[in-house]
């Protein structure tokens, strides 16, 4: 089992920064890539960033490319997500989660945090 717990979520202007965190605890957590997702009201849950298990290897949506970066620091279990230059549509619940392998499909996590709201005004 891993669990995670993410922090660093809230309210923020339009082109803003936030960074958000997610603490692992559990089996070993350089065995897992981890990935970021998102849920806005009324929508599906959405790939937001994948990294691989020493963060070798880095993944995007589209819609992120260029502004959010994921990092990790496998010595503290926690992943990271630094937003920049936010926008009003990226406000959401944002989740991290555990995976076996390097992915960007929901199907392929088997652990989940509970989510931190982000919140971008314009």
């Amino acid at each position: 089992q891993v669990q995670l717990v993410e922090s660093g979520g809230g309210l923020v202007q339009a082109g803003g920064s936030l960074r958000l965190s997610c603490a692992a605890s559990g089996r070993t957590f350089s065995n897992y890539c981890m990935g970021w997702f998102r849920q806005a009201p009324g929508k599906e849950r959405e790939f937001v960033a994948a990294i691989s298990w020493i963060g070798r290897s880095k993944n995007y949506s589209d819609s992120v490319k260029g502004r959010f970066t994921i990092s990790r620091d496998n010595a503290k279990k926690t992943v990271y997500l630094q937003m920049n230059s936010l926008k009003p549509e990226d406000t959401a619940v944002y989740y991290c989660a555990a995976a076996e392998n390097f992915r960007a499909t929901i199907d392929a996590y088997d652990y989940w945090g509970q989510g931190t709201q982000v919140t971008v005004s314009s």
